[in-house]
């Protein structure tokens, strides 16, 4: 067969100049993972965005910062300002709960440019009368195409003065207009950025703190608590300055593999069990503990609680007892063991057999995660609206992006706090699929060093973006080595840690307020009786309580908007290592608190403080005054370096807030 000639195109190619942006957009912040995740914000903080915008040659460039609230709205634009080398930024506030949507548009300004060699060639001496008619031609044409108004009128009265007016006048006429053709300008071929998004989520994700507490071990006389119970002591907490109040698991407790006291595998008739292994005949997760109350009891709680500006926080743990309804109504949700029997939850070499864990690769996961769903739809109805969500990285990372979109979607007010003591990475990613609050690793770090190091990547780098530290001293699962061994001075020095290093905060009490520092073990994290297996009964009237302490502590948080967020976290030199020395301030600098902690609970220490007075808007050269917040203590300073010294036996830690001087009337001075 003869081979087909190929097809020749004779027409001459055409060259084609493209309409394509001169203005390039890069390096937007915030934007997380390529705008894959939305950042995070609170209700009432403002969106600082930054980007790198340039042209080719040497024209000028304009940009401006657009947001809004709904998907499909219309667009608010926000001026965005340069910084240097090429980057603008801008911001916009966030108002509503819910996402906003954000993005960069830029394009080339002739205006602008004219402006600029305007004034160079004007300051050379050069002749500009050629200048002058561009610039009025611009100014004019953008006034006719207002065609009426005040801009027009003023714009066109400009084109005017630029044309034929006083040449000593033209700079200043020039500069006056240049607003109006900012605002008015015909923008050509703009370059747009890709839209990303930012969740605004309650004031109370950005500011907190927390009291944890098990309600079985507030009745009277040992016996078991009810909500009523703690209804009565609600005071306690909230006179505290506490403002969200977490309960252990409220479920009824499974009888099958029971854990006795001290995590026995043998339970005695009277141990209550582990709040954890939950579900029995009684009911499963959407049922009560009977033992606790009914349901109206608990709901009156949540009443009560918010009358007194607390919200009550639900632990919800994705497990069932082998007793838990579940089993016997749904066994296709649960993994079987090689010989049978339904596989019980492990970390090895630890096992517990009083947990089931759900199988979430079951052919039956649609049913099994609208069951889970409808786990928090049901509290939620109980008028819930804060979660502590129990191990969350032992289960798909998918599952939890669906269950918080389904759940904000329904009340964009609920805020979810994981409890995932796992590797940073998955830590950082259920961050970004929606998790309000984490913990962290604040327990472990007991040194200056790795204080500075892990604080300055939560709030100094992306991370901060979409990660909220939630820092607790002590858990019912955690009693640290430093705790063990520090004693009262320890439990003082870690509560000013996590109360101003960050801006949510919680403790485990009582046992935190009374110094419980008995392990079970030696070498173990575990308490000594702990509640969790046990019921306890508490003294909290012992004089020896930190109760007044953390009073004062959160009384200073509510009254030092410094302390009310992360972001202007920075540490300063000290030549000690024993003590660590960090501020917080806010953006107008009116309000800066320094912290200094002795980490070493027994022994004095002393240090000379270097701070960076620019940073901090404290004159160098002018003293100030340094108000210790904790012991009212008053020390006049001047110039970056000053010395500290703290007991631990008297108090470890200085709460400082600087106050500058401001000279009065009649040469009287006073501190602001």
């Amino acid at each position: 067969m003869a081979k087909r000639a190929p097809v020749v195109n004779s027409a001459k190619p055409q060259l084609e100049m493209p309409v394509s942006p001169r203005v390039a957009i890069e390096g937007i912040t915030p934007e997380v993972d390529g705008g894959r995740f939305p950042a995070k914000r609170a209700v009432g903080e403002t969106v600082v965005v930054e980007a790198d915008v340039f042209a080719e040659g040497h024209d000028e460039v304009s940009c401006v910062l657009r947001y809004r609230q709904a998907v499909g709205g219309d667009w608010t634009e926000a001026p965005m300002s340069p910084l240097v080398n090429d980057r603008w930024r801008g911001e916009f506030p966030v108002t509503e709960l819910g996402r906003y949507q954000y993005g960069v548009q830029a394009w080339a300004d002739p205006y602008k440019s004219w402006a600029r060699d305007l004034s160079k060639r004007l300051e050379a001496g050069q002749d500009v009368s050629v200048d002058r008619l561009r610039g009025a031609a611009m100014v004019e044409a953008t006034g006719r195409r207002l065609r009426s108004g005040t801009a027009s009128r003023r714009l066109l009265e400009g084109a005017r003065a630029i044309r034929s007016g006083p040449i000593f006048s033209l700079p200043e006429v020039a500069k006056g207009v240049l607003d109006l053709m900012q605002q008015h300008a015909d923008r050509g071929v703009v370059t747009t950025s890709r839209e990303l998004e930012v969740v605004v989520e309650p004031e109370r994700t950005r500011f907190s703190a927390w009291y944890e507490l098990f309600p079985r071990s507030w009745g009277s006389g040992g016996k078991h608590g009810t909500f009523k119970d703690v209804e009565a002591r609600l005071e306690y907490v909230a006179g505290m300055g506490f403002d969200v109040l977490y309960l252990a698991p409220i479920h009824p407790i499974g009888r099958t593999h029971r854990k006795g006291r001290n995590n026995s595998l043998q339970a005695g008739p009277k141990d209550p069990g582990s709040p954890w292994a939950i579900g029995a005949r009684e009911g499963g997760h959407k049922s009560i503990h009977p033992e606790l109350g009914t349901l109206a009891d608990f709901k009156h709680l949540v009443q009560s609680a918010r009358k007194r500006g607390l919200e009550i926080a639900l632990d919800i743990a994705l497990q069932c007892s082998p007793d838990h309804p579940y089993l016997r109504e749904h066994p296709e949700w649960f993994a079987r063991r090689p010989d049978g029997s339904i596989q019980y939850a492990e970390n090895p070499p630890k096992k517990y057999e009083d947990i089931y864990p759900f199988d979430f690769e079951t052919e039956h996961w649609r049913e099994l995660w609208q069951e889970l769903l409808s786990i928090f739809v049901f509290w939620m109805d109980q008028g819930v609206r804060t979660f502590r969500v129990d191990n969350p990285h032992t289960k798909p990372l998918h599952f939890w992006e669906w269950l918080i979109a389904e759940v904000k979607q329904r009340q964009p007010d609920v805020v979810f706090l994981a409890e995932a003591f796992t590797r940073p990475k998955i830590m950082y990613r259920l961050a970004k699929l929606g998790f309000s609050q984490s913990y962290t690793y604040f327990a472990w770090r007991n040194s200056s060093w790795e204080l500075r190091e892990y604080f300055t990547e939560l709030t100094q780098t992306p991370v901060r973006e979409f990660f909220r530290p939630s820092l607790w001293p002590n858990t019912p699962d955690i009693l640290t080595e430093y705790l063990q061994a520090g004693g009262r001075p320890a439990f003082i020095a870690r509560l000013v840690l996590a109360a101003t290093l960050g801006a949510s905060y919680g403790i485990y009490g009582p046992a935190f307020e009374l110094c419980e520092n008995q392990a079970r073990e030696q070498g173990s994290e575990e308490y000594l009786d702990s509640e969790k297996y046990q019921l306890r009964s508490w003294d909290l009237e012992r004089p020896d309580s930190l109760r007044e302490l953390i009073t004062l502590v959160n009384h200073i948080r509510q009254d030092n908007p410094a302390l009310q967020g992360d972001h202007s976290l920075r540490f300063h030199a000290i030549d000690n290592d024993q003590l660590v020395a960090y501020s917080k301030s806010t953006p107008d600098r009116s309000n800066v608190i320094v912290s200094v902690v002795n980490m070493d609970p027994h022994h004095t220490h002393s240090g000379w403080l270097t701070l960076s007075l620019a940073e901090l808007g404290i004159d160098p050269d002018q003293p100030f005054q340094a108000h210790d917040l904790l012991s009212g203590a008053r020390y006049f300073w001047q110039g970056p370096r000053n010395y500290v010294e703290l007991d631990p036996r008297a108090i470890p830690a200085h709460i400082l807030q600087l106050r500058r001087r401001v000279r009065r009337e009649h040469d009287f001075e006073y501190f602001l």
